[in-house]
């Protein structure tokens, strides 16, 4: 008969603090089919004491057939999941782009009764300007530094990165409403030419590797193709609306 699976848990369970991480490592066991001994530590002296027994820094902490895997980010890793994943990562902007796509379908069909439409694919674009421009707006401070890195006007005038965000952000707010196409075309078309002009200089010609601040200054996004897209939305949208009375 096979024996089971078998783990010790330590994890701080007080009145007024339940760590989290140790909610996590016993949902993690539980998944992955362990008998737990959990034990709670239900006071900081008690968990002091602990942590000062074992040498260790922090909890929870989990041992697996006598073997100390250690907190939860180390238990994740023992079941070939590691949590502490660093270097470059596109995941923020796709993901940001697919909740923008979504609802701009849903509006969409909420507006015209269908769910692919002309409408669907111009607010597609105006909610990722709004929901770009948020990001950045988080933080202006962080986001104006990280642009000074490679954006042309940027460089030559400070200002520039702190007015970006809010440009971005206007454009954004007037196409989606379809108001005041006196403003948000020109700046559409203003920030997303430089925007490109920038971006294509700093990657594919001067070949230089940095982090895009597409999506705030604590972006691990990389500079690149993403980057050139955002901007390429901006003309191409600018474009459209300046064409639109023309071609509907």
């Amino acid at each position: 008969m096979k024996q089971p699976k078998t783990a010790t848990l330590y994890r701080m369970v007080m009145p007024d603090h339940l760590c989290p991480y140790g909610q996590k490592a016993l949902w993690l066991l539980e998944r992955n089919g362990y008998q737990i001994e959990d034990h709670h530590l239900t006071t900081r002296e008690e968990t002091d004491a602990f942590k000062e027994k074992h040498g260790v820094k922090t909890t929870p902490q989990v041992w697996i057939g006598g073997e100390r895997i250690g907190g939860y980010s180390e238990l994740a890793a023992h079941f070939g999941n590691p949590v502490d994943k660093q270097g470059t990562t596109y995941r923020p902007v796709m993901v940001l782009f697919a909740m923008m796509a979504l609802m701009a379908i849903g509006a969409g069909w909420v507006a015209t009764g269908e769910w692919l439409s002309i409408l669907t694919a111009e607010w597609f674009v105006s909610f990722s300007m709004c929901g770009l421009a948020y990001l950045k707006l988080r933080d202006v401070e962080s986001f104006s530094t990280m642009f000074l890195n490679y954006d042309l006007l940027a460089r030559r005038w400070v200002p520039y990165g702190y007015i970006y965000p809010y440009a971005e952000g206007l454009a954004g707010v007037l196409m989606t409403a379809h108001v005041l196409d006196f403003i948000s075309i020109p700046v559409a078309l203003f920030i997303g030419t430089i925007g490109a002009a920038s971006v294509f200089k700093a990657v594919y010609i001067d070949k230089r590797e940095l982090k895009c601040a597409c999506v705030g200054g604590d972006s691990d996004v990389p500079l690149g193709f993403v980057s050139l897209t955002e901007n390429l939305f901006m003309i191409g949208m600018g474009l459209w609306m300046l064409a639109k009375p023309m071609i509907v």
